[in-house]
């Protein structure tokens, strides 16, 4: 075990639970796994190389994190990151949301509304940046902001990691077509699941939270929230989470579960209450 007490806050999401217990219980085990998998995988690709003839460098290994928003994507991502850290493996953790089509197009298309929507993310970007990094060459990212809402235009380089972490709601998707999708990238692929009464409460508690915090902001796009009422923005976040939020998750997100090769299955308290490995 790696990592104290300030080392998990830092890794925590807004109102998400996250214990040492939990750590050493789930995912130090699962670090395990992944590291087995990245073991074989890389002794597989040194005896084809062999049978080959020829000798390349091994591509990087890409885990996909899906589950629906306030559901702790991004938390487990983070402990998996600095986990996978330690086994001295380079590794790298870039969000689907980066990939989302600037505001001004989602206007332009009438889908702001639908933000996190799997028509609202530019695929042939994201799916052009999984094929440069499973072809061995660097790749760019390109940077979300939250406080601004959009995308910034900036962008961060990808260069050959050992393990890259690729975290969004959607990132399981199947798509509609014969065409490739982006879990076709994945070696290991992971869904954080909850029933949906859980997810929309830590929904809402994130969104008063949020209020009373980053909302505050003037810079940020959701400032003029945070001098509604309670009564109005609990009104408003429930709206917000039944015509959009709870869409997503029961239209797009959770049909994706059972593509997943492990689930981890979240109980109150955003604890972890179940592990499923698919065999």
């Amino acid at each position: 075990m790696t990592l104290g007490e300030a080392d998990l806050e830092t890794l925590r999401a807004i109102g998400d639970h996250l214990s040492l217990d939990e750590v050493e219980q789930c995912y130090l085990p699962l670090i395990r796994l992944i590291d087995l998998h990245v073991s074989a995988r890389t002794a597989l690709h040194g005896v084809t190389s062999t049978f080959l003839g020829h000798t390349t460098k091994a591509v990087p290994y890409v885990i996909g994190i899906a589950g629906s928003v306030a559901v702790g994507k991004s938390t487990t991502a983070r402990v998996l990151t600095a986990l996978l850290r330690q086994t001295r493996r380079s590794v790298e953790l870039v969000t689907t949301d980066g990939f989302l089509l600037p505001n001004r197009e989602l206007i332009a298309r009438g889908i702001l509304h639908k933000k996190g929507f799997p028509e609202s993310y530019d695929l042939k970007a994201l799916l052009a940046f999984l094929d440069a990094v499973k072809s061995g060459g660097s790749a760019i990212a390109p940077i979300y902001s939250h406080l601004a809402y959009d995308v910034t235009g900036d962008s961060i380089a990808i260069d050959q990691p050992d393990i890259l972490i690729v975290e969004g709601v959607n990132v399981l998707d199947a798509g509609t077509s014969r065409h490739r999708v982006v879990s076709d990238f994945f070696d290991f692929s992971i869904y954080v699941d909850a029933p949906e009464p859980l997810v929309r409460e830590w929904f809402l508690e994130r969104f008063h939270r949020l209020r009373a915090t980053a909302f505050r902001d003037p810079a940020s796009y959701f400032h003029r929230y945070a001098s509604m009422t309670d009564a109005e923005a609990h009104a408003f976040a429930e709206h917000v989470w039944e015509t959009i939020n709870a869409v997503n998750l029961r239209d797009n997100i959770a049909p994706t579960r059972e593509r997943a090769m492990l689930v981890l299955g979240k109980g109150p308290d955003h604890r972890i209450t179940s592990v499923a490995l698919r065999l």
